[in-house]
């Protein structure tokens, strides 16, 4: 397993004062703007089921070279890529050459969820920065809000990952917001959704147009991390079709339960799985680089 390879000390003699650093700067962007926890969050996820945690996610397009940002689960709706930018700038001032983006990026993920309440997690580093991307992994493996259970099972079993622990990351939506263009489906069509809350949601999220229009993924708790996420589920108010799928009378609706009646064990998963995640191949050793700017190979 190449997580082997990846070691929580990897920085303590190159870099000591990496993880305060990635901390600082994290801190504050969600102390400004809490929806930044879950956007970062979700670049790392981005990032580890398109060939690994390799901070392909974080490449721009160029002339010569197409990065995953256009990908359709990416277009016009990754963002933090700045707060990104930032936090670059500022490890290399401190270690030039030294702390890899696919780090940073997994560092800002944990960081991320501890700041709006969360577990708290060892992250292991030692990432290398890949020199390519891939729009059509992009296209393909990340999984669409439309995938019925079996689906999601499927798509994160394709990565190493249990059906619980594929619950278990769900959870990552107690914080966040979608686009109307992604739930516009369920709140018109769906009968497997409550009918106020459904007709809450329209207002914001006409039939057509006002695609970009947010809502949040847990609609109690927006910028909490906490059991809420599955509490809605309980009551058939899942945003996403895919979100509502994990309790509707199949295998993981006991998990469900589970996780809304403890804050304990669900933190205890998520954590496990987060970590699993970020074990998703590595770049190791020479493969790869370490990139200067997170927007270009070197």
């Amino acid at each position: 397993m190449a997580s082997a390879q990846l070691s929580s000390t990897s920085y303590s003699s190159t870099c000591p004062n990496v993880l305060a650093t990635i901390n600082s700067v994290l801190t504050s962007a969600v102390n400004s703007e809490a929806r930044m926890g879950a956007s970062l969050l979700r670049l790392h996820f981005h990032d580890c089921f398109v060939n690994g945690c390799d901070a392909s996610v974080l490449l721009d397009d160029t002339t010569t070279f197409t990065g995953e940002k256009s990908a359709g689960p990416n277009n016009n709706s990754l963002r933090g890529f700045d707060v990104i930018d930032t936090i670059k700038t500022q490890v290399e001032n401190l270690c030039p050459g030294v702390v890899s983006c696919a780090d940073i990026l997994a560092v800002a993920a944990r960081d991320s969820v501890v700041a709006l309440g969360g577990p708290n997690w060892t992250v292991l580093l030692g990432r290398r920065d890949s020199t390519t991307a891939s729009l059509s992994a992009a296209n393909s493996n990340i999984p669409a809000p439309t995938l019925d259970l079996s689906g999601l099972i499927s798509n994160f079993s394709n990565k190493g990952f249990t059906a619980e622990e594929m619950v278990a990351l769900s959870g990552a939506h107690t914080i966040g917001q979608a686009r109307c263009t992604v739930f516009r489906t369920r709140i018109y069509n769906e009968t497997h959704i409550d009918a106020s809350f459904a007709t809450s949601l329209q207002a914001n999220c006409p039939s057509t147009g006002s695609d970009n229009n947010l809502a949040p993924l847990d609609a109690d708790t927006p910028t909490a991390f906490d059991v809420n996420y599955f509490t809605n589920l309980q009551n058939q108010k899942g945003l996403l079709h895919s979100d509502q799928q994990l309790f509707s009378g199949g295998s993981t609706d006991s998990q469900v339960n589970t996780y809304a009646s403890s804050a304990t064990t669900f933190f205890s998963d998520f954590a496990a799985a987060m970590v699993k995640m970020g074990n998703l191949s590595p770049l190791t050793g020479t493969s790869g680089e370490i990139r200067t700017d997170c927007r270009k190979v070197n």
